[in-house]
């Protein structure tokens, strides 16, 4: 649990752009809280590696929406309960599940519809409030911490300067 905490943080403070990482947590968010095999998981998949998306982050946010999710599952079938149930989108869902790839896709299944739908909705908000939150992060939280003395010690130490020649070696998270 530290090291996931201790890469976040470091995910935080690196150079990367506030919306790679902002996008690495939102598409994360997609494939933590909904049933991880499914097709549109794969989609996200695909999408976190041919976009520019930070990868740690993508990976250290996935575990944590993957463990939050069992937790908001009666959450998610009130949600996809609605949903399939809708009059005006009984039509829709009967065209769906006589299509193959529609029925593969498990639409039929109120915690996967509830997921998907929670997901769907709460992604372009979590976007703009996460990047705004990384970037007033940086500004605020992080300065303050650099300016700090202790940081100022730490900095000038033989440790720090060994610490920053190597950190650029490891590979993953």
């Amino acid at each position: 649990m530290l090291k996931l905490l201790a890469n976040l943080l470091r995910v935080l403070n690196s150079e990367s752009n506030p919306g790679q990482i902002s996008l690495a947590f939102c598409l994360a968010m997609v494939a933590g809280l909904t049933p991880f095999w499914s097709l549109h998981n794969l989609l996200v998949l695909l999408l976190v590696l041919l976009i520019r998306v930070n990868l740690s982050a993508f990976l250290v946010v996935l575990m944590f929406f993957s463990g939050v999710a069992y937790l908001l599952d009666p959450l998610f079938h009130r949600i996809g309960l609605a949903v399939l149930t809708a009059d005006s989108l009984e039509g829709l869902w009967t065209n769906f599940y006589h299509s193959t790839l529609w029925r593969i896709e498990r639409f039929n299944n109120t915690i996967v519809m509830g997921s998907l739908s929670f997901s769907l909705v709460v992604f372009i908000p979590l976007y703009l409030l996460l990047n705004l939150g990384i970037i007033r992060y940086r500004a605020h939280v992080l300065a303050w911490v650099e300016r700090t003395r202790l940081m100022q010690i730490l900095k000038a130490s033989r440790f720090y300067s060994l610490y920053q020649s190597v950190s650029g070696w490891g590979v993953g998270l």
